[in-house]
């Protein structure tokens, strides 16, 4: 049966990117067999742009006809002056939230080719994977109530609320120990419980959800500890699960572990496992329209889309396999070149991983 996949450019880098990405999905489908079909859609800023929102019903509609999104990157400086509820970033979090995208993941896997690019000495880093394993719907992103106010005194205060329920971290506490099965068995979940309540909560839901996997070896750290520990001694995880905000930031830390964060790519699953795919880097704006973007993160990020949604793991391991051979190669973008490598556009990386699937 026809796939049918939604590509959602976006805004600043986004647009180069995924039209490398689309370079390899038409590799796939005209020469590896893959029965799929491609509609556009728009995001972000070119939402807003377009139809005066960063989220337009149509582009919700098309997500919930798709079985599978892929996503470019949203956001840009000349969007900062619009009112909160029209910046690129409240499509983002419309859509995972309109599409009921809960689990996010994020491997932090280091290339070994790219062991000299990591921020840190190769023998700290190398051999690292690590999935990282956040909750995309709720937390402070979320959460009400939220606002700024004015107090009778006149000076303005703002606040946000971090909630949680139950069923909200059992489930995705079931994510990261199913995917622990499938790994070393090994799942560390992340939070703040000696200062949060909402955290306390995690922490006993954990607790109870690990007794249904008397194999996985469940682990608590708190989010400052966990910080300095993917810092200092990175390969000791396997499974990273955590609340919104602190994947949100522990992710970017453990991208720079890696050698850069144009490698890492992401998932976002519902409870089918639907979902949507993304570099986790942003809109980058500063390069945005120079060719200098590296598209990595993207093409894996169609890798993920075939092994967790379109059901084709086989093809998964084309484009990985493809990825490895234009490092050995020592092709690179700028963000992971060093001396001796051949530099090469976001363009010319694309069209690499093409020549090395055939």
């Amino acid at each position: 049966m026809t796939k049918k996949i939604l590509v959602l450019p976006g805004d600043g880098i986004g647009v180069e990117i995924v039209a490398e990405a689309e370079k390899v999905l038409g590799a796939l489908v005209n020469d590896f067999g893959l029965d799929a079909e491609i509609e556009h859609g728009l995001i972000g800023g070119a939402g807003y742009d377009a139809e005066g929102t960063p989220l337009p019903a149509k582009t919700l509609e098309q997500g919930r006809n798709a079985d599978a999104i892929l996503l470019g990157a949203v956001g840009g400086p000349k969007y900062d002056t619009l009112d909160r509820a029209l910046r690129p970033e409240k499509g983002l979090l419309g859509i995972r939230a309109g599409l009921e995208l809960f689990a996010n993941l994020r491997p932090a896997i280091l290339y070994p080719q790219l062991a000299s690019a990591s921020s840190l000495k190769p023998e700290i880093v190398a051999g690292l994977d690590i999935m990282i394993v956040r909750e995309l719907t709720g937390g402070l992103y979320f959460g009400e109530p939220r606002g700024v106010e004015t107090l009778p005194s006149g000076e303005r205060r703002g606040y946000n609320s971090m909630v949680y329920t139950e069923s909200e971290i059992e489930r995705i506490g079931r994510v990261a120990f199913d995917i622990a099965m499938k790994r070393n068995k090994q799942v560390c979940s992340v939070e703040k419980a000696n200062v949060l309540e909402v955290s306390g909560l995690w922490r006993e839901v954990m607790l109870d959800v690990a007794k249904d996997y008397p194999e996985v070896e469940l682990t608590h750290m708190y989010v400052d500890n966990a910080a300095m520990q993917l810092a200092k001694w990175p390969k000791q995880f396997d499974v990273i699960v955590t609340e919104n905000m602190f994947g949100d930031i522990l992710s970017d830390l453990a991208s720079m572990l890696t050698g850069s964060i144009g490698m890492l790519p992401s998932a976002s699953l519902d409870k089918h496992g639907k979902g949507m795919y993304e570099p986790i880097h942003g809109s980058a704006p500063d390069i945005a329209g120079l060719g200098l973007a590296n598209p990595l993160a993207t093409i894996l990020s169609v890798s993920m889309m075939l092994r967790y949604s379109l059901e084709r793991a086989d093809l998964a391991d084309v484009v990985e396999a493809a990825v490895g051979k234009v490092l050995d190669q020592g092709i690179r973008t700028a963000d992971i070149w060093s001396e001796g490598m051949t530099r090469v556009g976001t363009a010319e990386m694309g069209d690499a991983v093409v020549a090395a699937m055939k």
